[in-house]
């Protein structure tokens, strides 16, 4: 009789870890567009659950308030012109923000710069400034170096997020509205380099011809 309940319970233990072994792996819950939008309370954990780049930009826009940042709006969701923010700094120089929540395996790419850059004279405003919860492609980061575009990455990100939480807001400004990176290199040092596109002859012969 102790032999079969030995088996019994041999057996409940190995059900038990034969259902730990199979058990699916739990899934975060998104972050739900109906859950109040707190900078005081949300992380990047957080940010990475939001399913929608909207709630990014609520997001981003609370947090520019709570920061002191007073004439700080967002901007429409349609015909935006390529801005989801728009804030005067300290210096009182008007900034246009484009956010980008992406996946960490998803680098902003050349378009983001692209659009904020482009839409700084549609709103008179002096600098560009593109925040993201990813990084940035190596293309993206060279032509926001040649036009002067800020770009504040996932590191950037969860240093402000640690910064704002510990109220240490200036820290913050600092961040957001540090230089940005400037590359020294010109379309005359590619052409020097010997990096310029291959010629089309063809297309000069016909020139040449005058055709």
């Amino acid at each position: 009789m102790y032999i079969f309940m030995i088996i019994g319970v041999i057996t409940v233990l190995i059900v038990l870890v034969l259902l730990r072994l199979f058990k699916k792996p739990s899934v975060q819950e998104p972050y739900k567009v109906t859950q109040d939008i707190d900078p005081y309370i949300i992380g990047i954990n957080e940010i990475d659950r939001m399913e929608d780049g909207k709630d990014f930009e609520m997001y981003l826009f609370r947090l520019f308030l709570c920061l002191g940042y007073g004439d700080a709006y967002k901007t429409q969701d349609s015909r935006d012109f390529g801005a989801d923010l728009v804030f005067t700094d300290r210096d009182g120089y008007r900034n246009v923000i484009q956010a980008k929540r992406y996946a960490i395996t998803n680098p902003v790419g050349l378009s983001a710069v692209q659009e904020v850059y482009s839409c700084m004279r549609y709103y008179r405003a002096k600098k560009s400034i593109v925040i993201t919860s990813s990084k940035y492609t190596t293309s993206c980061e060279q032509l926001a170096s040649f036009n002067g575009v800020k770009l504040l990455d996932r590191n950037d990100l969860i240093k402000m997020i640690e910064l704002f939480k510990a109220q240490q807001h200036s820290k913050v400004k600092d961040i957001i509205e540090a230089e940005p990176y400037l590359s020294l290199e010109s379309w005359d040092d590619y052409r020097n380099n010997d990096k310029l596109i291959k010629k089309d002859r063809k297309a000069e012969k016909l020139i040449a011809s005058g055709n």
